[in-house]
C-alpha cells in the first residue's frame, strides 16, 4: 500500500506511486509559503493541482503559519495567482487559529495585548476578542511611565515589522502577571526574501520576550497540534487519510508527525533533501519527527500523476 512506502524515510516519489498515495487519503493539507507559492509568484501548476484534487473528491487545507493576513486578504490572494475555487474556510493561518485559540480554549475574559501586524489584529477583532488599541506613545512617554491597560489578560506575540523595545517592554509588564496568558503564532524564526535576503519571524520576537520575562510561550501555529484540532473541530478529519505537505521540516514535516499525519517534504521552499537525509541519518531519536515520508520536487508533479 502506498501509506507503507516512506515510513519516514524521505522517499522520493513520482509518477504511478504518488498517484496510490493520492488515492489513499482524503485530505490534503498545504503549507502555502514555498508550497503554492513564492512571495507573489505561484508555483507552476499548483492552481490546477488544487482544482485537480477537488475534482476527484478530495478536501484541500491550507494551513499556514503565516499570521501577515486575515483569511479573506489570503482569499483574495489565491484568487489573484490564478486559484478559482478555494474558499475562506479552506484556509487556516496561525492568527485565525490564536484568535479561535483566544475564544474557545482560553475564553479569555479581557483585552489582549498584540505584538503583530494587521492580519493577528483583524482575526482577533472578527473572533471579537478585545484588543489593546495600538496607538502611539508621545515623546515624553518612556519605559519609566508608559500607561499599562489593567484590563489584559493575554499577550500575543505574532510577525510585527513595527517591533520596538517599548512594545517588548510593555508585554514584559503584562507578563509578570502569572495569571496573564503568554501566546505566540508560531515558531518561524525567519522567513526566506527576494534577493537572497531574510526577515526574522514571529519565532525571534517570541524568544526576545520570553527570555524577557523568564516564561515560555504557547505556540498555536505549527507545529504544535492546535491548528489540527482547529481543522478537526470544523470538518471530520481521519488523520490515516490525511497527507501534510509541506517545505519547512521543523514546522511543517513535525506539526505532520505530531498529528499522526503522513507528511511530504516539497523542494520548492526553506528545506533541502540533504537536510532531512541529515535528521533521517542522525542518532538522535528527536530528530526522526523532522524526516518526512514522502519527497517531491514540486507539488507541479501531481499533475502527471493524477492525469496518467
Amino acid at each position: 500500500m502506498a501509506g507503507k512506502v516512506g515510513t519516514r524515510e524521505c522517499h522520493k516519489i513520482r509518477g504511478a506511486q504518488l498517484r496510490d498515495l493520492l488515492d489513499s487519503k482524503h485530505n490534503v493539507l498545504f503549507d502555502c509559503d514555498g508550497v503554492i507559492w513564492n512571495g507573489e509568484a505561484v508555483v507552476a501548476g499548483a492552481p490546477e493541482v488544487v482544482t485537480l484534487l477537488k475534482q476527484l473528491g478530495k478536501r484541500v487545507f491550507f494551513v499556514t503559519n503565516n499570521c501577515t493576513r486575515p483569511r479573506e486578504n489570503y482569499v483574495q490572494k489565491f484568487s489573484r495567482l490564478g486559484f478559482t475555487d478555494v474558499a475562506e474556510e479552506e484556509i487556516f493561518s496561525s492568527a485565525y487559529c490564536s484568535a479561535a485559540y483566544l475564544r474557545d480554549v482560553a475564553k479569555v475574559q479581557g483585552k489582549v495585548f498584540v505584538i503583530g501586524c494587521h492580519g493577528v489584529q483583524k482575526e482577533l477583532q472578527d473572533a471579537g476578542v478585545p484588543i489593546v488599541e495600538d496607538v502611539s506613545d508621545g515623546p515624553d512617554v518612556s519605559i519609566y511611565n508608559f500607561p499599562l491597560d489593567p484590563d489584559v489578560k493575554a499577550v500575543l506575540v505574532g510577525y510585527d515589522e513595527r517591533f520596538t523595545f517599548m512594545k517588548l517592554a510593555k508585554a514584559c509588564c503584562y507578563l509578570k502577571n502569572s495569571d496573564c496568558l503568554f501566546l505566540a503564532t508560531d515558531p518561524d524564526p525567519w522567513h526566506p526574501l527576494r534577493g537572497g535576503r531574510i526577515t526574522p519571524g514571529s519565532g525571534s520576537l517570541t524568544a526576545a520576550l520570553e527570555t524577557a520575562s523568564s516564561r515560555k510561550a504557547t505556540v498555536i501555529g505549527k507545529p504544535s497540534r492546535f491548528m489540527y484540532e482547529c481543522i478537526a473541530s470544523q470538518f471530520d478529519l481521519d488523520p490515516a487519510r490525511s497527507l501534510m505537505i509541506g517545505d519547512r521540516l521543523e514546522t511543517d514535516i513535525l506539526f505532520g508527525a505530531n498529528c499522526g499525519l503522513d507528511t511530504m517534504l516539497t523542494l520548492t521552499g526553506v528545506s533541502t533533501l540533504e537536510e532531512a537525509q541529515e535528521y533521517r541519518d542522525s542518532d538522535a531519536p528527536e530528530k526522526k519527527d523532522f524526516v518526512p515520508d514522502y519527497v517531491v520536487e514540486t507539488i507541479g508533479d501531481f499533475l502527471q500523476a493524477l492525469e496518467d
